[in-house]
């Protein structure tokens, strides 16, 4: 009778054990230490999993039981059986006082209505209405109790620990405290780790210290998790789901997804870091921490310009990247770029040091430059590099901070923006910087083929404090994403600009005359570069876009260019067109080389690129005959000839490697011959010992089953079961363990294949760690041969960018312009705008124009003429075909003669800088101020409408003093488009160096009247011819009617023009005839004087 009255309240108990388990932690006080059975209770209780409900009742589950190791089975079993203290501690009696069950009377906790009622109806089952009901009520939750500590204690061994949560409150359930609760509600720490959170988010808040700008993508078994913030920004990033996890936000994406969702975050500008598990499941069961959390550490971190590893690039096969719509595909160029200032107040000169670095394929650049208070200098190298990231010190004056933070903003796109992190500015001292690069040096690993660190340390020494500045946080930001390798390579340090080798374009000049990309969408198609880019590799429009913003002044340089592309078009060679198909569908080779460098290549990757520059070696082996013969241009046999030898370490490396294994990414099977590498042998070896012993305990197995022709088989995964029917079940000794059943068989596991089984577990799992350690170490020894291999990759675009050149000009009919050295000039015949005429096609013809401006002849071009003429258009073009005739390209004109060119220097265009505080005017000035203190005779200027933002006589007046300067004094080649005609007079001061010329068109005026309501605009066809001559007026009108102002207001606006210009042809005839009065001396003249006066 006393069990089954027992059974019924133990019953009851765990109808109410959920609701009675909460409230019973709102009524309990930490100064309550006179009642053990309660604060038992307290750390017995815990938030259990959702959706899952665990009972256990003397050791036995409700649910189905969880298979696990024999272990860890007696593991629990040895904590759930009762021992003496336990039922000391649960003694009916003494587990509930009166005091507390008078506490819990008076107990209320706001929610809803359900769980108030809940609540009412707990109180009203133990309040004490007499002393029996009071000590049934004690047992009842006595019970309770003991069933609970005992499902307590089989949840403590699941292999999963990060069951230990917060204590569950009904206002965690608020939508506004909710993210919060975990600083806002301290909980009811573990019993045994002392600490509210579980051991996973304890292991997540260790790395997040030490990493608080970075989004962690935390990796849990077969997904990544995100937690916390990182997860509400993965949330709204990625458009997945987050929800409340215990004490944080969380939100997972699958493991093979990682690649595309860590592009998509890094593309808003976030750094992310991956954390990966250090350990393995079956290596960790046979350790002895093996009920522990799984080791964790960060193992990669991205940002924009730091995109480099297996984790990002997955998909390695040619083309896949591309057909993946969801993935975020890398820019042209990854450059990070480091800037640093210091300002003389004695010289008031401003000193910028730069290193631009691109991590992806080994660029190193630096530069050291004065600039000046508009920053100017800075602007147009950054809108040269065009970089994804710039590293910054945390004191960068206002005014540079302010520029960077412009640019960084101009793209609509949030992913085409740039990332601008700040660091301390201590470590951008000279002494700290220094510091660091001494230990980089000093710490390097062992030198590689020439010596190349020792070479870059002393480079290093020589370089301007300023870019010592730079160096040092470029080495040790670097250095946190494992990428500052690239740094010990001293043949890819370069001069971000040379005076002596390149052209200089401004900031300006790269905007206005649209070089890179379009002014009105920001994209390439519509700039010069859209134009030149017929590239076939990666790597070959990397270094074109190179060229196209750097144009030479070597006239060697541009001439060997220019006969490359001469015989690439005039050769009948079948060199050429098999080189070109060579170039077809390559992988990015100058990538793939730097992230094996790296060494964070994948096996697909590298086995692409070893395969590919193996094969490139063995063609262009065959060809060689044939190049020697049959090639007369000096860069292309320089090219050619060099390029298989630098190719041939690739193929010692494509022996040793297993191509089925590394394409499906197997390391294990990576290496043929396994004598290079005995680590692995051996483990093979001791692979192969337990599986023969498995495999030898078949005949004991078919012995004991009576069944000769028995076998091993496989079943989703679990290898060497042992199938019996049911109906000879009987036969099955007893210490076999039943793995799994169908109706008809039953497959077990002998205890010796449990154990070899767990044995052989263990080894794949140590084999695969050896393999993966033999891979680094073979990547290493493939670095060793970085340099050889990267210089062939440069030969091979070189290659691609001739290509491109030659097939421009043949399909435009270019024609190859004549570089001199000794004279400054630009002579061109029947010239074209190479942009408009590639956007126009074959419907429309662009009307071809001539250019004539020589150095010590006529070197200024004033041009006027009506609005919508073609001025700016013709200035942009004879600027462009500079370009190109320097850079070795072919041009669009029937003939051209150009003088080697310093710089050019552009100023057009209307825009206000709000952000800097300067006005549309104030704008135009400081252009044109930063033109007259760098322009040298060697230079192109181009200036339109100077002057126009202000009043007329002010505008005129700085336009004629500004152009006059650039005549006498600079003595540069000058195209100077106006509207005000005053300045036409300068032909007649200065003859042999000034003509004036404007757009031809037609005027087609309509009758004169005097009746305002039939007054209209004159009709104006224009020719886009540039003519000699100055235009009189620039019919502004005719650009009214083409916009589509009302007909009214064109009348009215035609009226006046009309009686504004009589007005001022009136003063001009009186001053006119003041003059001549003046000059009256007999009277014949004055006589002559009155016919002619009106």
């Amino acid at each position: 009778m006393h069990t089954s009255v027992k059974r019924v309240l133990a019953s009851k108990s765990s109808k109410k054990s959920s609701t009675q388990t909460t409230i019973s932690r709102f009524f309990t006080s930490t100064s309550d230490q006179s009642q053990p059975i309660v604060q038992s209770e307290i750390n017995c209780r815990r938030h259990e999993g959702r959706g899952k409900k665990r009972l256990c009742d003397g050791g036995m589950s409700s649910e189905k039981r969880p298979k696990l190791s024999h272990n860890v089975e007696e593991e629990k079993d040895e904590e759930c059986k009762p021992t003496p203290s336990t039922y000391k501690m649960t003694s009916p009696r003494a587990s509930v006082s009166h005091a507390t069950l008078t506490r819990l009377k008076d107990f209320s906790c706001p929610g809803n209505s359900e769980i108030r009622a809940s609540d009412q109806g707990i109180k009203m089952d133990v309040e004490p209405s007499n002393s029996g009901k009071a000590e049934r009520s004690a047992m009842q939750q006595d019970k309770t109790i003991m069933k609970n500590r005992s499902s307590e204690l089989v949840e403590e061994v699941k292999e999963e620990p990060t069951k230990i949560k917060q204590e569950l409150s009904f206002s965690q359930f608020s939508k506004n405290t909710a993210i919060r609760k975990s600083s806002e509600e301290p909980g009811v720490p573990n019993r045994r780790t002392k600490s509210i959170y579980t051991p996973l988010e304890e292991q997540y808040m260790e790395i997040k210290k030490q990493h608080v700008d970075t989004v962690l993508c935390v990796e849990c078994g077969y997904k990544y998790r995100f937690f916390g913030e990182d997860a509400e920004i993965a949330a709204k990033e990625l458009n997945i789901t987050c929800h409340l996890d215990h004490n944080f936000m969380t939100a997972s994406i699958p493991t093979h997804r990682l690649f595309v969702h860590v592009r998509r975050l890094v593309s808003q500008g976030y750094k992310v870091g991956v954390v990966k598990q250090m350990e393995t499941s079956a290596i960790k069961a046979s350790s002895t921490n093996k009920s522990s959390l799984f080791t964790r550490q960060l193992h990669a971190l991205y940002t924009k310009s730091t995109l480099v590893g297996e984790d990002v690039n997955p998909l390695l096969k040619l083309g896949d990247l591309e057909q993946a719509e969801d993935v975020v595909q890398d820019s042209g160029n990854n450059y990070l770029m480091c800037v640093s200032e210091s300002f003389d107040k004695q010289s008031k000169e401003l000193t910028v040091g730069m290193v631009v670095v691109q991590p992806s394929i080994g660029d190193v650049m630096v530069d050291c430059f004065k600039d000046n208070m508009a920053h100017s200098e800075l602007e147009s190298r950054v809108l040269k590099i065009q970089p994804v990231e710039i590293l910054v010190p945390s004191d960068l004056s206002e005014t540079t901070e302010r520029l960077l933070r412009n640019i960084a903003l101009a793209s609509v796109q949030a992913d085409d923006r740039i990332r601008i992190e700040k660091r301390e500015s201590g470590m951008f001292e000279y002494p700290t910087a220094m510091r660091i690069i001494k230990d980089f040096y000093r710490d390097a690993p062992h030198p590689t083929v020439e010596n190349q660190e020792k070479g870059s340390y002393t480079l290093c020494m020589g370089l301007e404090s300023p870019i010592i500045c730079c160096l040092g946080p470029v080495i040790q930001y670097l250095a946190e994403f494992k990428l500052d390798k690239i740094l010990l390579c001293s043949s890819s340090f370069k001069r971000l600009s040379s005076d002596a080798d390149h052209m200089l374009l401004s900031a300006a000049t790269m905007k206005n005359l649209e070089i890179l990309c379009n002014q009105t969408t920001g994209s390439v198609k519509g700039s010069l570069l859209w134009v030149l880019d017929h590239t076939q590799t990666p790597f070959g429009k990397r270094l074109l876009r190179k060229w196209v913003s750097q144009p030479l002044k070597s006239v060697i340089d541009i001439q060997a260019r220019q006969e490359a592309v001469a015989e690439m078009l005039c050769s009948e060679s079948s060199v050429l067109p098999s080189l070109q198909s060579l170039l077809t569908r390559l992988p990015d080779l100058e990538r793939g080389l730097c992230s094996i460098y790296h060494k964070k290549c994948s096996t697909q990757e590298f086995y692409l690129i070893t395969s590919t520059l193996s094969r490139l070696s063995t063609e262009l082996q065959a060809l060689m005959p044939a190049i020697q013969s049959q090639l007369s241009s000096a860069l292309l046999k320089h090219l050619l000839l060099d390029t298989p030898q630098l190719l041939s370490p690739a193929h010692n490396f494509l022996k040793v490697l297993d191509e089925k294994a590394a394409k499906m990414g197997n390391k294990t099977e990576m290496f043929v011959d396994l004598t290079e590498f005995p680590v692995i042998q051996k483990r093979k070896e001791e692979i192969q010992s337990v599986l023969s012993d498995i495999m030898e305990h078949r005949r004991e197995v078919r012995l004991v089953l009576k069944s000769p022709s028995l076998d091993y088989t496989t079943v989703s995964g679990q290898q060497f079961l042992i199938e019996v029917k049911n109906s000879m079940s009987s036969i099955v000794p007893s210490d076999w363990v039943k793995i799994n059943s169908t109706k008809v068989v039953g497959r077990y596991h002998t205890p010796f294949i449990v154990e070899k089984h767990r044995r052989l577990q263990q080894l794949r799992e140590q084999l695969v760690i050896d393999c993966s350690h033999e891979w680094i170490s073979f990547l290493q020894l493939f670095g060793d041969h970085y340099y050889i291999l990267r210089k062939a990759v440069c030969h091979l675009a070189t290659m691609d960018c001739l290509f491109s050149l030659a097939q421009v000009a043949k399909e435009n009919n270019y024609c190859r312009p004549e570089v001199l050295e000794d004279k400054s000039q630009i002579l061109i015949k029947a010239g074209k705008h190479p942009v408009i005429t590639s956007l126009m096609g074959d419907q429309d013809q662009y009307v071809p124009n001539d250019a004539h401006l020589e150095g010590d002849g006529k070197r200024v071009m004033i041009i006027t003429g009506p609005n919508m003429g073609g001025k700016s258009s013709y200035i942009r073009q004879v600027a462009l075909v500079t370009i190109m005739a320097q850079l070795g390209s072919f041009v669009p004109a029937r003939e051209a003669s150009v003088g080697i060119v310093d710089g050019i220097y552009v100023r057009m265009g209307a825009s206000d800088n709000i952000s800097r505080g300067r006005s549309t005017f104030m704008e135009e000035l400081v252009e044109a101020s930063d033109i007259l203190a760098r322009a040298t005779s060697r230079s192109l200027v181009i200036l339109d409408e100077l002057g126009r933002g202000t009043s007329t006589h002010d505008g005129i007046a700085i336009a004629y003093a500004s152009l006059e300067s650039f005549i006498r004094d600079v003595k540069c080649l000058t195209l100077f488009v106006t509207h005000y005609p005053p300045l036409c007079e300068l032909e007649r001061l200065y003859p042999q160096h000034v003509g004036n010329y404007h757009m031809a068109f037609l005027l087609n005026e309509p009758e004169s009247t005097s009746d305002e309501e039939e007054m209209h605009p004159e009709f104006i066809t224009f020719l886009y011819q540039l003519i000699e001559g100055a235009a009189a007026r620039s019919y502004g009108l005719n650009v009214a009617r083409l916009a589509e102002i009302p007909e009214s207001i064109l009348r009215t606006a035609a009226f006046k023009s009309k009686e504004l210009e009589a007005l001022v042809n009136s003063r001009r005839n009186m001053v006119r005839l003041l003059s001549d009065a003046w000059s009256i001396n007999n009277k014949e003249t004055l006589l002559n004087w009155k016919k002619c006066s009106p």
